[in-house]
Order: C-alpha cells, then structure tokens, then sequence
C-alpha cells in the first residue's frame, strides 16, 4: 500500500496539478492501480518554487485541515513597474521612477502585518460563479474580485538594491504574495510586481525536508513518504 504525505521541492514551470499527474503516475506504475487518489494541499504558481505537500491514498482525507495551516514565503519584488497578473508572467508597465529609501521599503513592509482586507488577482484559481477567475480573465471577461480579511503574522525586509526587494513573510492560509506585493508597491508609489516566490513552510513541514520533483521515481518513492501527521 502506497500512502501518505509526500513533501515536494517543486521547480518552476509546472502546474502544481502537473506535479499532482506525475506522481499519481509514479504511484500508478508503481502498484499498478489505476484509480490511486492524490491530491495537493494549496497551490503553488507555476513560476513559483518550494514547499508543496501532496497527499496519497487515504491522506486525501486530510487535505481540508493541512490548507489551512499556515505558511512562510521568501519573496522578491521588483519596485518601479507593474505587471497585469502580478508577477512576471504578465504584461509589465512602468511604474514610478522614484527610488524609496531602505527605511521607507522596511517601514511599508512591516505596515502590512495583522488582520487586513485583501483582493486577490484577477489571475487567480478562485471560483466565480463556478469558473476559475484565470479563465474569465483570459477570455477578457470583466469582473470584480471582491476584498476579504487575511492575516499576515509577519514580514521582515531581507535586502534592498533598486529596484529589487527581498522579503520573508509568514501568513495564514488564503493570503495572495501578489495581491500584498501590489499593496507593497502601491503603498511605496512606486508600483511593484512579485519576480520570484519560494515556499518554504507549511505549518510545521518545513522545506528542508522535502525531495526534489525530479528524484521522484518507482524505486524511490515509497523511502519519501511521510505516515504521520505534525
């Protein structure tokens, strides 16, 4: 019997749903069970790196309470242009030309903790009336992503050389990197999109612990398999 919890080091360009199809895969040349369940426990963009947990077999039952847990980003942001989708996936603009100080970027930073209203991207995996809101933006359907509370526990600025900025942030679940790198940028008047994000815990799984996607085989996948829960 293959289950359990498998904690990946996901590289970018592939879906978080692609690394959920290579492993159930794997498992499935493994036992030779065609129906296997796995399924992840909160997405990750595809350009983003780190931390992801999938599920196996009866541990699918458990992935309602490991999305809520919280989690621990290591963030880079570009000041002076945005971007449509938020990252460096979409249609960059320029923004302000103003250069803030390393205070000002600590200080705007460090604004952005507690209980706070939030809007998600409009490039986002939350459902509207049924549909993806990625999907509606794609095909250039106007909507309104409605604001909703999220909480940000922590933010410590890391390093400042214009127009890069790095960040450690610590949230609870539900909380858009993006949408608060956008506040960020916003906030500074500069304007800002998120170049790079990196996972590197959830609850109390920590990064270090996880295996790279790409050492992931029959032979190997049963040694990386977690059976008890923290």
């Amino acid at each position: 019997m293959i289950e359990g919890l498998l904690l990946i080091d996901k590289p970018a360009g592939i879906s978080s749903f692609g690394v959920v199809a290579k492993v159930r895969g794997i498992v499935r040349a493994k036992t030779g069970i065609k129906k296997i369940k796995v399924g992840h426990t909160g997405t990750l963009d595809p350009a983003a790196t780190g931390l992801l947990i999938l599920a196996v077999g009866s541990y699918t039952k458990k992935v309602p309470l490991l999305m809520k847990q919280d989690k621990t980003y290591f963030v880079t942001m570009k000041l002076g242009q945005t971007s449509s989708t938020g990252d460096k996936e979409g249609e960059i603009s320029a923004g302000n030309a103003y250069v803030p100080t390393q205070q000002e970027v600590h200080d705007v930073i460090t604004f952005f903790t507690g209980s706070m209203m939030q809007t998600p991207p409009v490039f986002s995996a939350l459902k509207l009336n049924g549909r993806r809101a990625y999907d509606l933006a794609r095909q250039g359907k106007e909507f309104t992503m409605q604001p909703r509370p999220v909480m940000v526990h922590s933010s410590e600025l890391n390093s400042y050389t214009y127009p890069f900025v790095t960040f450690t942030t610590h949230v609870g679940s539900g909380t858009y990197i993006r949408s608060l790198v956008e506040d960020i940028g916003n906030k500074l008047g500069t304007g800002a999109y998120m170049s790079d994000l990196r996972r590197t815990k959830i609850g109390s799984y920590m990064l270090e612990e996880a295996v790279p996607l790409g050492e992931l085989n029959t032979e190997t996948i049963q040694s990386y398999l977690q059976i008890d829960l923290k």
